[in-house]
């Protein structure tokens, strides 16, 4: 059943799927607690711009706050279907129950405004203007092309394939940058190319709330998050020029 605190503050996913998320992203804490002890990943995260804890810690910002939605506009009059529950591409999405009529279009805490602060400290730090808008573009572009408008939910992309392409993209363009890459384009691709160039698909889709890094690419958002701190683990790279925030 879909789990709601208000109308614009519920899961964008069911209550199983985003236990499946926490438990791993504890899994992977713990992971992380036994390679720091054992003194293999002391220096391994200062590659992705923050250090391990403060890649953990937002991680879980983003994972709770994918229950806040912003609300930023409406589109009024629109027919809406609401309180169940939509598959699709093998993901289910919670519709939120409403008192009104229309669509509102939202901004998602934890796909959207967590993620596009955290890119542009990357951006600013590691000085990967260049190489950011290219990975972004890149990503963007595949993604444009994967989106699907989903009736009642908005803009939906399949789940791993943010994670999927952003980890070519970021590989492709630099091994010594792939983390950082992979958060920003992963997050800003997805953001850009799913999202805010389909806004203009929403209309008649029936979604009550059209949340941006909401249902429909938050999981695909989280997933590439996830993919960066493995990068920042597992890809070698140079000494950073900056040190690591947190």
């Amino acid at each position: 059943m879909p789990m709601q605190m208000s109308p614009f503050h519920y899961l964008p996913m069911p209550l199983a799927f985003f236990s499946f998320l926490l438990g791993l992203l504890c899994i992977m804490s713990v992971v992380y607690v036994i390679f720091w002890a054992l003194g293999t990943l002391r220096h391994a995260y200062e590659y992705l711009g923050v250090s391990a804890r403060t890649a953990m810690l937002l991680l879980a910002a983003s994972l709770i706050g994918s229950a806040i939605n912003i609300p930023i506009a409406e589109l009024p009059n629109e027919p809406t279907t609401h309180g169940h529950v939509i598959s699709f591409f093998g993901m289910q999405y919670v519709i939120p129950s409403v008192e009104w009529s229309g669509t509102v279009i939202a901004v998602n805490v934890g796909g959207a405004v967590i993620p596009t602060l955290m890119s542009l400290y990357l951006l600013a730090v590691r000085g990967l203007w260049i190489s950011g808008a290219i990975a972004t573009a890149a990503v963007a572009l595949a993604l444009h092309w994967l989106a699907n408008p989903v009736p009642g939910i908005g803009i939906a992309v399949p789940v791993f394939w943010p994670a999927l392409i952003t980890a070519v993209v970021a590989l492709v363009l630099s091994r010594e940058n792939a983390a950082p890459l992979a958060y920003i384009a992963g997050s800003l691709g997805t953001l850009i190319g799913a999202d805010l160039t389909n806004l203009d698909k929403v209309r008649g889709l029936g979604a009550p709330v059209a949340s941006i890094g909401g249902a429909g690419t938050f999981d695909g958002i989280f997933l590439t998050g996830i993919l960066a701190v493995l990068l920042a683990s597992l890809v070698p790279t140079r000494r950073p020029a900056a040190q690591p925030w947190g």
